[in-house]
């Protein structure tokens, strides 16, 4: 009883100060996010970094923008193919690291995104975790990120829902600016309907055919 008293009030406290000394800050025109006071904004060729150390995590969110010449993708497949290759360069880039949990996830009701934990260890026993929500449009992609020690894996709830949930959509940004096409093909669940009803019918046949073999002939 007293653990989940203290898990609980732990919670409190790390909404408490994160929704009391944080601020929105604009990635740029279209996307921003709530962060702790005395956040630090790094700009490099093409991408701004926006770093602060919170109650009980780091938090970074990276606007990054895509080549000039980026052609727009067509259906949400495309998508889908172009998160997982940016999943595979972060695990990539972070060497002996494994993707926990990938998943879809939606931004601003109208927007996917990937999320997903990258678990890190430094082969002493010290495991680092690296929770991200990977968003891409067009022109610009968005990551967000949350790094957490493994001895803070149950404190850190609270402060990372409070930090992904302020990620705030201008309404100028539309799904059209991740895919073009409406079109997404037969679902898992329609093709096992259709291949399952097709199946039964021609099975419907044989039965008929084999019946009307067996039947005698009159004369």
């Amino acid at each position: 009883m007293k653990k989940i008293i203290l898990s609980i009030s732990l919670l409190l406290l790390a909404i408490a100060g994160y929704s009391q000394g944080s601020k929105p800050v604009k990635l740029d025109s279209l996307v921003s996010i709530t962060l702790p006071a005395g956040y630090q904004v790094k700009d490099t060729m093409g991408e701004r970094i926006f770093s602060a150390n919170g109650a009980y995590g780091y938090m970074i969110a990276i606007r990054e923008a895509n080549a000039k010449n980026n052609t727009p993708l067509k259906k949400e497949s495309d998508l889908n193919k172009v998160l997982k290759t940016y999943i595979q360069g972060i695990k990539t880039q972070s060497g002996a690291s494994a993707a926990l949990n990938v998943r879809d996830t939606v931004i601003g009701k109208r927007l996917k995104a990937k999320t997903f934990t990258l678990q890190n260890g430094d082969g002493a026993g010290s495991i680092t975790y690296r929770n991200f929500v990977l968003l891409y449009t067009q022109d610009v992609t968005y990551t967000f990120e949350f790094v957490y020690p493994d001895n803070r894996a149950d404190m850190v709830k609270a402060e990372y829902k409070s930090f992904i949930s302020s990620i705030t959509l201008s309404p100028e940004l539309q799904r059209n600016d991740q895919y073009i096409s409406n079109a997404k093909g037969l679902s898992q669940i329609n093709k096992i309907e259709i291949f399952g009803g097709g199946g039964l019918v021609l099975i419907f046949i044989i039965v008929m055919i084999v019946r009307k073999k067996r039947q005698p002939v009159l004369g």
